[in-house]
């Protein structure tokens, strides 16, 4: 079965709704960022706006968008990764709470923090009332989303998917991530995080969504051939995973381009991804993309954006590569690869049409 992402749209601490960050990308020294928001204004109503938090409006542009830019008549399911939720709507919920000793508490701060609310919401928008799903598995809900997206084509019960990975940061999330080491201290740099021996990364926000069907258009950006999840797999095993899924679409690990990982600048993170590079990724140039968009549960959807886009425009700019090289032209295949806290894994292959 072949799968092709026909559109993918980001709101993220890049400029949005388009691929500036391809040729001007934004370089921060902040550790917290928030993501640069379009005018809402434009893309949804102002009355129904201002009942809904910034997350929701994200999920419902950039959905919205990659559905016209994909022509789709009919969308035959939502799938959401989303590791936090709303998380705004959810402090002001438990703030009113606190603060009016629980009596005159607004029901649409309690809705909107359910995590299943951005695919609610996205679904009475676009008006599609068939699969609806949402997961929620911090560092993979993404990858889980796109799995059951992927799966759910092949057995043929669905021809098309809007699969997107939401997330915020809000300040007092972010202060109580701080008191655990979660962020870097001080200012940052694509240099310090490259160079990095320390605990910590920078912050981000993200809203990114695909349209996935299972034919290819003229203007599809690339195919995805694979998608593999793994939970604590040793060394051997992922090698087996590597090998096993090249194999099955008759490439090899010289047929790959580049990998795509999640360097985030921790040393914890970021060690897992440079004994992969040295025990199977050998000789393989490596990408990064969270100096771009920062840390959050669901980067690793940005992750798969850059490759889809790379692929899109046969090229890989230079500031994209993990070890300085100049920009790479006629790619065909990119291997995405991402692990949470060394427990979940995953896989992705995308490939040129």
């Amino acid at each position: 079965m072949n799968l092709y992402i026909q559109a993918a749209s980001q709101i993220s601490i890049q400029e949005p709704l388009c691929e500036d960050w391809f040729e001007h990308p934004i370089f921060y020294e902040e550790r917290y960022q928030r993501a640069i928001d379009p005018d809402f204004k434009m893309y949804i109503p102002p009355m129904v706006a201002r009942r809904m938090g910034k997350l929701l409006k994200r999920a419902l542009v950039t959905s919205s968008n990659v559905v016209e830019n994909s022509a789709t008549q009919k969308i035959d399911a939502i799938i959401t990764g989303s590791g936090l939720g709303c998380i705004e709507n959810t402090e002001k919920f438990l703030q009113a709470m606190v603060q009016e000793g629980e009596d005159f508490l607004q029901p649409t701060f309690f809705m909107q923090s359910t995590h299943n609310t951005i695919s609610s919401q996205i679904a009475l928008h676009l008006k599609c009332h068939g699969y609806n799903s949402t997961y929620s598995h911090r560092g993979t809900s993404f990858e889980s989303g796109l799995l059951d997206a992927f799966q759910q084509i092949s057995l043929q019960r669905i021809d098309n998917a809007l699969v997107g990975g939401h997330d915020e940061m809000t300040p007092d999330y972010f202060t109580l991530l701080d008191q655990i080491g979660y962020w870097k201290k001080g200012a940052i740099n694509s240099e310090t995080l490259r160079n990095s021996d320390s605990d910590g990364s920078f912050s981000g926000e993200t809203s990114v969504s695909f349209m996935i069907e299972n034919r290819k258009k003229e203007f599809s950006l690339c195919e995805i051939k694979a998608v593999d999840l793994l939970y604590k797999p040793s060394i051997e095993r992922m090698q087996t995973a590597v090998d096993d899924l090249l194999k099955n679409h008759h490439l090899t690990l010289q047929d790959i381009d580049s990998v795509f990982v999640g360097i985030s600048g921790d040393v914890q993170n970021d060690t897992i991804y440079r004994t992969m590079k040295n025990k199977i990724f050998q000789n393989r140039p490596l990408c990064w993309y969270k100096h771009l968009f920062g840390e959050s549960f669901s980067a690793s959807g940005l992750g798969m954006y850059a490759a889809a886009i790379c692929l899109q425009k046969n090229c890989i700019p230079e500031h994209l590569f993990y070890h300085p090289q100049k920009p790479m032209n006629g790619i065909n295949n990119i291997l995405v690869y991402n692990h949470f806290q060394n427990k979940d894994h995953s896989l992705i292959l995308l490939s040129s049409c």
